[in-house]
């Protein structure tokens, strides 16, 4: 598989003075082509910030970043938001959707911005990834008439409406009950069966068990990784279970 991400030796530091510490110190990540990767470690590990680096959203005290062969950090800040809109999806634990739009405007809003003169098939195409995503009933509902569960779908669709080399979601699952969070979940492996690359900054046990590789970090660095086989749906019990038990090893 080729290398869709290069992070080389990263370093971001947040405050100044005797207040400045490094959040990413000296971290060094791979994420290839069609890879599902999720980062785990506790609250200030520098999981999140991780994310932000990898994509573009924020930039490195030092280090390299490297996305689909282009170094970011040599990228001026309208190309990367080009990049970020055409060749990443973002999902967040807190949907980010307009009020005064419907559904369906919501998940075509970003393409249509890009694109209005395609605005017919950019519709058809939210359409069917609504039908995939078990929304398709819900087009027209305001954002207050719909379930956080539901919200998320709406957020996977729009974040997938641009065919985007990668999936990055920072605690996706966390706002919601066990049954929704297994439900996003679900979609999140269809993604990712379908070749997209995804990444996922959790918390929890059961959704880092549901991908095929977890990286672990501490006070700003990768401590340890640990590989999964592709779920297939059975023994999540005891994917969950060998997570678990790194994780106390780590002390995490």
């Amino acid at each position: 598989m080729n290398k869709i991400i290069i992070g080389e030796n990263i370093v971001k530091s947040f405050g100044e003075g005797d207040e400045k510490r490094n959040v990413l110190d000296g971290v060094s990540v791979e994420i290839k082509d069609g890879e599902f990767v999720s980062v785990m470690g506790p609250s200030g590990s520098g999981k999140s910030t991780l994310m932000f680096v990898l994509s573009g959203m924020d930039g490195v005290d030092s280090g390299a970043v490297t996305f689909d062969g282009k170094d970011l950090s040599a990228t001026r800040e309208n190309e990367l938001a080009d990049i970020r809109r055409r060749k990443m999806g973002f999902v967040f634990q807190q949907p980010t959707l307009l009020k005064n739009l419907n559904i369906l405007d919501n998940i075509i809003l970003p393409s249509i911005r890009d694109n209005k003169k395609n605005a017919v098939k950019i519709t058809e195409k939210a359409r069917t990834l609504m039908k995939k995503a078990g929304i398709a009933e819900l087009e027209k509902r305001d954002i207050t008439q719909v379930s956080g569960g539901q919200l998320q779908r709406a957020g996977i669709c729009r974040a997938l409406m641009s065919n985007p080399k990668i999936i990055f979601g920072d605690e996706p699952t966390g706002a919601l009950n066990s049954k929704s969070a297994q439900e996003i979940m679900n979609i999140f492996s269809d993604i990712n069966a379908d070749g997209t690359a995804v990444m996922l900054v959790t918390h929890d046990a059961k959704v880092a068990a549901r991908t095929e590789r977890i990286m672990f970090m501490c006070d700003g660095k990768i401590v340890s990784e640990m590989r999964l086989p592709k779920f297939d749906g059975a023994d999540i019990d005891g994917r969950v279970e060998e997570v678990t038990v790194k994780m106390r090893e780590l002390g995490i």
